[in-house]
């Protein structure tokens, strides 16, 4: 009975040995740099002194633009590889527009991420980093995040000072503003993502914020100069927006 015992204790060592896959050290990777580029209608946001208008034709300048990018993912038919930092993308601060992870070589045909930050990380806590409640990101523990954030003035606006304020946020409910983009890399103008060994390869996303104001939702400044809460007009907005980012370039190196 020992003997038998014995016998079938080193089969099942055996057998759990064969099931467990090797780590592999020497698992070849690169890096992977995603570059955001903030426009209206193709030209790049100047903060403060840039004009625009939108399709309604009412004028507007900003002074303030953020927004949360988390997630991130490049993606190919059999694999993809993530990075797990959270992003704020603001455009008063250049180094903030690109930000770098390792990932396995290989070829890669779209890029993902989500546009907000996970209704986990909403109900975590003080947190530091670009969750830090000091980035003017924050509301409170139980309105959590604020996804996405514009301000400026427009002569349209009959708030004082003929300010513009979006505040976009909202993480749980039909009112979330969470939107998950998935972007696919078009082939035919633009190389894939080629990640090599030791290598970095930069994909340059374009995020055009007139897109901020027609979609599912006709967001005029007469009318709604002012959102700074969870609700219908956040939802519809961030419906909006979720069509403003397209990748325009990639750069192997």
């Amino acid at each position: 009975m020992k003997l038998i015992n014995s016998v079938l204790y080193c089969v099942v060592i055996l057998a759990l040995a064969a099931c467990q896959k090797p780590y592999n050290i020497n698992q070849q990777s690169g890096t992977l740099k995603i570059t955001f580029k903030n426009t209206v209608k193709g030209v790049p946001v100047q903060l403060n002194t840039g004009i625009y208008t939108n399709n309604f034709g009412e004028q507007y300048n900003i002074s303030k633009l953020k927004y949360y990018i988390s997630h991130v993912s490049i993606n190919n038919t059999t694999s993809s590889a993530t990075s797990k930092e959270y992003y704020l993308v603001d455009e008063s601060v250049t180094s903030s527009q690109s930000f770098s992870f390792d990932s396995p070589v290989g070829s890669y045909s779209s890029v993902s991420f989500l546009l907000g930050v996970d209704s986990t990380r909403n109900v975590s806590g003080a947190q530091t980093g670009a969750l830090d409640p000091l980035n003017d990101m924050f509301w409170t523990w139980n309105s959590g995040y604020i996804m996405a954030k514009m301000e400026g003035t427009s002569p349209q606006s009959t708030i004082v000072n003929n300010k513009v304020e979006y505040h976009i946020g909202g993480f749980a409910g039909a009112n979330s503003v969470l939107k998950n983009i998935n972007l696919i890399i078009p082939v035919s103008s633009i190389n894939l993502i080629d990640i090599k060994e030791g290598k970095t390869s930069e994909v340059f996303i374009d995020a055009d914020f007139d897109k901020w104001w027609q979609g599912v939702y006709d967001l005029k400044i007469a009318g709604t100069a002012s959102v700074t809460m969870p609700g219908t007009l956040a939802k519809s907005i961030s419906d909006n927006y979720a069509n403003m980012f397209s990748i325009t370039n990639v750069i192997n190196n």
